[in-house]
């Protein structure tokens, strides 16, 4: 070789070095990317979000946050932007809900003497009893830790959480005495106490439970918990005197638990839960926080936390965009949250204790709300886990005789409408997850042909008569959505009878149809329609409609929208309707439900019902008209501030939609495995799906450039404006090429637009 040839060598040797390096250095960049940098907990915190505030891991039984004492709608998560008192760091919280419960085992440290009062506010600057105060600007927040300095007992307070514990750090700096109050009294919401008790091991340890009634109207929640340091004495409030004991059962127990001296005014407490018994929650303590390394598990909840967000690397154009899209993401993980201890023991439906160490059991089933955003994305994110929430489902099934509606720690709530649990079921079954289908047959089956709710009228006339049932509409066009994933089922089982009658049953929607007016209305016993009506107007809990009206009720058939096209009578005259939706106005009446909120037009993101109904106009080979709303929505109605979330987040499902469409698609009939393509907001997207990798490349994307022009994955064109679930669960490389006009070939002949029944289907 001459030395010519031998320097070429080498200049080639060094710069392949420097290139695998750079490689190298790039992916171990993206790998340890700190992701939770990006989540914003405040997001959520203001208006009607009602977001949980505080520490927990992802989908952990602890949500270990503050509660303030004000109550009321916008606390139903015990945490309001606008509020900056508290009365405590309670062990478990709801997230999103409409419905305020939880707020179990509340601790608030205290100085000097006694006081277990816990006061009501008598002006903006003082209080009565134990509640204290703070400034936002002494909170600090990230996923897995919060602290906050507490005015008024000059006290900061620090915590942090394991799946099925939570750990607390209070640093004082006044003088002794000093206390911490455990208050078994206060719950949030509809939560009241029905028999409570604490009992001191010794003198770093007490035990004890809560049983509730409230939202779950049969809560047992067992505690087992350490102190650093040794306790002087354990008091109550008694007839008014303070009182020294050492085990008390009670109704509405508070007692304080006293320091006479601490280590330079530290300590830290440990706090093991469990809905079965209190050595579960003592061998769930000692099983995942064993030292006193406060620190440590903070750092261990972080890493956790990153560890899910990284599942989904995106890259935004702005930083804003970064945080809401991985403050969402945060949000879709705080439920489900896990209802097991370690041993595999947990409570059922049935108020028994089982133990199954084969699945993990999940509890917070928000499903009228998930099933449409929340838990198909699990099918790409936490494709681990959909398989435990099948198998928890069809246990609930097995304990109380029907799928979850609203399943919360272990209580059938029968919130909201629907039986929303089977197409989450039979979603799981079409996308290729590992579920029984005879068993979920039979658990769809038996929640549909029972008699309340409607349903015997269902069965008995094929309709709801509105002059017997309120909610009439909603009910009917949500048993229908459901009806068509338990006839697919059924067909692909070969139970040809059980799809005849559940695919006819799946049309009830047409029999609301007004041909004349154009809505969707409720039906009288005698067949005619309500008069007089409105299609504004609205009546929270009590009208034909749930949380909507008939603008809103109308495109709730994601099922058969092509059936909905044809009652419409054209193409143009369903755009037409469809158009209307998003700039008429109109009085929606006093009784209007708080829950109909993000309005555009009568369009109401702020409510899950209208999520769909962006991404309809696919159906009619309009993909720009999607792109149109869905960029407007993403633009508009997320942001980084604590009024950021237009309405209640409902357990993930506002975020879920931000994710999906985000992403570039939303699935919009509940089960049947296709996912309808807007327009992404993601420069670029890798998705980590349990081993498997889909990445994301959106070409020349921009604001002004929302539109389509024509997708590619792993070099196939895709001329359809959907894309099959089974093709992006492979992996991969999806290319998504944009442009600042609507394309006129891409998702328009009808041939390419999306099908309600898949070709897997028919």
């Amino acid at each position: 070789m001459n030395r010519f040839l031998l320097l070429a060598a080498v200049v080639f040797f060094i710069s392949s070095c420097q290139k695998e390096t750079q490689e190298t250095s790039t992916r171990a960049d993206e790998t340890s990317q700190n992701y939770t940098q990006y989540v914003d907990q405040y997001i959520g915190t203001g208006f009607h979000g009602h977001v949980f505030m505080g520490a927990n891991v992802p989908f952990g039984a602890v949500q270990l946050g503050p509660t303030n004492l004000t109550e009321g709608w916008d606390w139903c998560s015990g945490y309001h932007y606008s509020d900056t008192t508290v009365i405590g760091f309670a062990h478990t919280h709801l997230s999103g809900t409409g419905i305020g419960d939880l707020g179990d085992i509340l601790l608030m440290p205290t100085s000097g003497d006694v006081n277990l009062n816990r006061g009501s506010i008598k002006d903006s600057t003082q209080a009565e009893g134990y509640v204290g105060f703070y400034n936002h600007e002494d909170e600090t927040v990230r996923p897995g830790y919060y602290s906050v300095w507490i005015d008024k007992y000059d006290v900061k307070a620090e915590l942090t959480a394991t799946t099925r514990a939570g750990m607390q750090h209070y640093k004082y700096e006044k003088e002794g005495p000093y206390n911490v109050i455990i208050d078994l009294e206060r719950g949030i919401g509809w939560d009241r106490p029905e028999k409570t008790y604490i009992e001191q091991i010794d003198d770093k340890t007490i035990k004890g439970y809560r049983y509730s009634k409230g939202w779950a109207v049969d809560q047992k929640i067992y505690f087992y918990m350490q102190f650093s340091a040794p306790v002087s004495k354990i008091v109550t409030d008694k007839d008014g005197n303070l009182e020294e004991i050492k085990s008390l059962e009670g109704e509405r127990l508070k007692a304080a638990i006293v320091f006479d001296e601490l280590p330079e005014g530290e300590v830290t407490i440990k706090t093991g839960v469990s809905a079965v018994s209190v050595e579960n929650a003592q061998e769930n303590l000692e099983a995942e926080i064993p030292a006193w390394d406060f620190d440590q598990v903070a750092t261990a909840a972080g890493e956790a936390w990153n560890k899910e967000l990284s599942k989904v690397k995106v890259k935004l154009p702005t930083e804003e965009q970064m945080k809401i899209f991985y403050t969402s993401l945060y949000h879709t993980m705080v439920a489900p949250s896990i209802f097991s201890d370690v041993n595999g023991e947990y409570r059922g439906a049935d108020a028994k204790t089982y133990k199954d160490t084969t699945f993990t059991n999940y509890t917070t089933y928000s499903l009228w709300d998930t099933y449409r955003a929340a838990h198909p994305l699990f099918t790409l994110t936490q494709k681990d886990k959909v398989e435990d929430f099948v198998k928890s489902f069809l246990k609930i099934y097995e304990q109380q005789g029907k799928l979850p509606i609203w399943h919360l720690v272990g209580n059938e709530t029968d919130c909201m409408v629907g039986y929303p649990g089977i197409p989450v079921v039979a979603d799981a079954y079409f996308k290729g997850f590992d579920v029984d289908g005879e068993l979920a047959l039979e658990a769809m089956k038996a929640s549909s042909m029972r008699d309340d709710y409607g349903m015997k009228f269902i069965k008995e006339r094929g309709y709801i008569p509105a002059d017997s049932v309120k909610e009439s509409v909603a009910k009917a066009l949500e048993y229908c959505l459901a009806d068509r994933s338990i006839a697919q089922l059924a067909k692909s089982l070969g139970k040809d009878e059980d799809y005849e009658y559940y695919n006819k049953r799946a049309h009830a929607y047409e029999r609301y149809f007004d041909k004349e007016t154009g809505f969707m209305r409720a039906v009288m016993a005698d067949g005619s329609f309500r008069t007089p009506f409105s299609p504004f107007k609205s009546t929270h809990m009590w009208g034909d409609y749930t949380e909507g009206n008939g603008w809103q009720y109308t495109w709730l058939v994601p099922h058969d929208v092509e059936g909905l096209i044809e009652l419409f009578g054209s193409e143009v005259a369903f755009e037409e309707k469809l158009d209307s939706l998003f700039i008429v106005e109109g009085d929606m009446g006093e009784e209007a439900s708080p829950d109909i909120s993000g309005l555009i037009g009568q369009y109401a993101h702020g409510n899950e019902p209208s999520h769909h109904v962006t991404y309809l106009y696919n159906y009619v080979g309009k993909p720009w008209k999607t792109a149109d709303k869905v960029r407007y929505i993403m633009d508009s109605l997320y942001t980084t501030k604590p009024d950021g979330i237009c309405g209640n987040e409902d357990v993930g499902q506002m975020s879920a939609w931000y994710v999906m469409s985000a992403l570039g698609f939303y699935q919009v009939s509940p089960s049947n495995g296709q996912l309808v393509l807007g327009s992404p907001l993601v420069q670029e997207a890798t998705l980590d799906m349990d081993g498997t990798t889909l990445h994301i490349e959106v070409k020349n994307n921009s604001a002004e450039n929302k539109y389509i022009q024509n997708i590619s994955l792993n070099g196939k064109a895709y001329l359809n404006s959907s894309i099959a679930y089974s093709d992006l669960a492979q992996g991969g490389e999806l290319v998504i090429e944009m442009g600042n006009t609507p394309s006129k070939e891409w998702g328009v002949a009808p041939e390419n637009r999306p099908k309600s029944i898949p070709a897997q289907f028919q």
